[in-house]
C-alpha cells in the first residue's frame, strides 16, 4: 500500500497531480481508520500505463477512455496526423533556428518573410550588420545572409563585363523622352548602371544630368565614357542609395529611373522622389508588369518569387494616380531592348558556366532566362512617363 507522498515519489509525479486524476476517476484511495488514503499495487500500475499512453499524445480523456477498454482507433488516427503535423513544424523551426546559426540555407525564410514584412525585413537585415547596399542586393538578389558574399561575388564576376544590367535600348529611351511636356534643364538618373540613358539624356538635352548609383564600379565606367563623348562637363555622378539621395527638395525638373524603381518599390519610390521634383515636374521610369489578365502559372510563380509587387499596367496606373501624379504616356519596352540585355547576359553566363557549374547566382540567372525566353509577352517593362499634379 502506499500513501499519496509515496505514490507520488514512484511515478515522479505532484501530489495535486495525483489528486486531481483521483478527482477524474483515473484511480481511487481507500481511507484508513488513521485518515490517510492509501493506494495499491493496481493504482501503480494503471497510473504507469497512463504514463505511457500519454506519451503517444493521447489528452487525459483519451487515455482514460483506453484504460477502460474503449480503444477509439479514429481518435489515434487524428492523434497521429496531429502529432505528424507537430512534428514537422518542429522539424521546420530546428532547421531555420540551424540556418540563423549560419548552418544551412535561408533562402525561403528570407523569400517568405520578405513577402510578408518587407519593410521590418530590410530593417532587420541592416541590423544584422549588412550596410545600405549589401541590405538591398541580399533583398533583391542573394535571398540568403550566410550564402551572400559568394553569391555577390559570382553575380558581379557576370555583371561586371556587360555594358546592361537591365533590359532597355536607345530607341526607347529617346521615344520616352520625346514625349516629355516640358524641356528639362535639371534632371537626375537614379539608378543609372553604367549610363546608357545617362549618355542619351546629356546629349539629347541641353540640362545638367545627376547620375547615381550605389555601384562605383558602374560610375567608374560612366565616367570613362563621358570623357570619351567629351560630355564630363554635363554630367555629374554621385554614389548613393536610391532610398537616402542626398538632394535638396525641388532640384530637379526631370527624374529618370529605367529598371530601377522596384528596389524601393513602385509606389513607395514615386512617392518619395515627388519631393525632388521642381512643380510640373516629370518622372519618367519603368517597370516590370503583367501584359495578360491570364498569365501561365509558371511565369506567376516565378515573378511571384523574384518580384512580389508585378502588377498590371491599370494596377500601376491607379498608384500612380494616387501618387499625385498624372500620365502623360505609357508604352511597353520593345524586343530589343529585351535582347540588347539578355543575348550579353545569356553568352557571359555560357562562358563562366564550366568553371563555376555549381554556382547558386548563375543558376537563378539562367532560370530567369528560360523564363524570359518562353513566356515574354505575358510580361514585360512598361515605360510611364508622368508630371506632378
Amino acid at each position: 500500500m502506499y500513501r499519496i507522498s509515496e505514490l507520488a515519489a514512484q511515478l515522479s509525479l505532484s501530489r495535486s497531480t495525483l489528486s486531481y486524476y483521483e478527482r477524474k476517476g483515473l484511480i481511487t484511495g481507500k481511507r484508513q481508520s488513521n485518515g490517510y488514503r492509501f493506494y495499491g499495487e493496481k493504482d501503480l500500475q494503471r497510473l504507469r500505463l497512463l504514463q505511457q499512453l500519454q506519451a503517444g499524445g493521447l489528452s487525459l480523456q483519451e487515455c482514460k477512455d483506453c484504460l477502460n477498454g474503449k480503444l477509439d482507433r479514429d481518435i489515434l488516427q487524428r492523434r497521429m496526423v496531429q502529432l505528424n503535423a507537430e512534428i514537422e513544424a518542429k522539424q521546420r523551426a530546428s532547421r531555420l533556428l540551424s540556418a540563423l546559426l549560419g548552418k544551412g540555407s535561408l533562402r525561403s525564410w528570407h523569400r517568405v518573410t520578405d513577402r510578408v514584412a518587407p519593410n521590418a525585413y530590410l530593417d532587420w537585415i541592416k541590423q544584422q550588420g549588412f550596410s545600405e547596399r549589401q541590405a538591398l542586393h541580399l533583398k533583391w538578389l542573394s535571398k540568403d545572409m550566410n550564402q551572400h558574399d559568394q553569391y555577390m561575388a559570382d553575380f558581379m564576376a557576370v555583371f561586371q563585363g556587360l555594358d546592361r544590367w537591365g533590359p532597355g535600348s536607345e530607341e526607347d529611351t529617346v521615344k520616352a523622352l520625346a514625349r516629355m511636356p516640358i524641356v528639362p534643364t535639371h534632371v537626375v538618373d537614379i539608378g543609372c548602371g553604367k549610363g546608357l540613358a545617362t549618355i542619351i539624356l546629356a546629349g539629347k538635352t541641353q540640362a545638367q544630368v545627376v547620375a547615381v548609383d550605389n555601384e562605383a564600379s558602374a560610375l567608374e565606367a560612366l565616367e570613362q565614357r563621358l570623357v570619351e563623348q567629351g560630355l564630363q562637363d554635363r554630367v555629374r555622378t554621385e554614389c548613393a542609395s536610391m532610398t537616402n539621395l542626398p538632394f535638396q527638395t525641388g532640384s530637379f525638373d526631370l527624374i529618370w529611373a529605367e529598371a530601377s524603381a522596384y528596389v524601393m518599390g513602385f509606389e513607395k519610390a514615386l512617392t518619395t522622389w515627388k519631393k525632388l521634383l521642381k512643380p510640373k515636374g516629370c518622372i519618367v521610369v519603368n517597370d516590370l508588369v503583367w501584359l495578360t489578365d491570364t498569365p501561365s502559372q509558371t511565369a506567376v510563380d516565378f515573378w511571384h518569387q523574384e518580384y512580389p509587387d508585378i502588377q498590371s499596367v491599370s494596377s500601376r496606373e491607379q498608384q500612380i494616380r494616387r501618387a499625385g501624379y498624372t500620365v502623360i504616356d505609357h508604352f511597353s519596352l520593345s524586343q530589343q531592348a529585351w535582347t540588347n540585355y539578355y543575348e550579353p547576359l545569356r553568352s557571359r553566363l555560357n562562358e563562366l558556366e564550366p568553371q563555376m557549374a555549381e554556382s547558386m547566382a548563375l543558376s537563378d540567372i539562367d532560370r530567369e532566362i528560360g523564363i524570359i525566353d518562353q513566356y515574354l509577352g505575358e510580361f514585360g517593362y512598361e515605360m510611364f512617363i508622368l508630371q506632378v499634379d
